[in-house]
């Protein structure tokens, strides 16, 4: 996958996470950056996003962040970034994210993260993207979507063919 140059990570902001997210987290910046690829990311400081952005750049890894408006005013962003863009709202930073991307993480996260995981499902199985999704299943965090999945699956929602549209490692 040699075309793979940006690595978009969807990670939770939540202060109150578990902990056993963080060095997981840590390591995937690392080697984002190790592996000579940018990282983009929502532009956030707390929690994951935090961990994943800070390891990265400080690895000598390129980072983006991209952030809406009203999130930064609410809650502190990156300052260690390569670029950061203040954008009008989600809409503008999921598809400012998925078009600077050649690939998805999807580590532990809540509601925003899981938005970003369904959109870049969805608008794979759409055929809007061929990207590389990888959700990453640390601790069994995303058993309980997997089941939720297999079970759409079972009952004809999710064909067959799209449970190939992502790699759970």
């Amino acid at each position: 996958m040699s075309y793979i140059k940006s690595v978009c990570v969807y990670c939770g902001s939540s202060n109150t996470s578990n902990p056993a997210y963080d060095a997981p987290t840590i390591e995937l910046g690392q080697s984002i950056a190790a592996q000579g690829l940018t990282l983009v990311y929502g532009g956030g400081n707390p929690c994951l996003m935090g961990k994943v952005s800070d390891s990265c750049f400080k690895a000598g890894g390129k980072v983006i962040g991209i952030i809406p408006d009203h999130i930064r005013q609410m809650e502190p962003q990156n300052q260690d970034l390569t670029e950061l863009h203040v954008v009008d709202n989600m809409h503008i930073r999921k598809q400012m994210m998925a078009e600077r991307a050649d690939a998805f993480v999807i580590m532990p996260g809540g509601f925003g993260t899981l938005d970003e995981a369904f959109e870049i499902l969805t608008w794979k199985y759409l055929e809007i993207h061929n990207l590389p999704i990888i959700i990453a299943n640390i601790n069994g965090f995303w058993d309980p979507l997997l089941t939720l999945i297999n079970h759409m699956r079972e009952n004809g929602f999710v064909r067959e063919a799209h449970m190939s549209a992502f790699i759970v490692a």
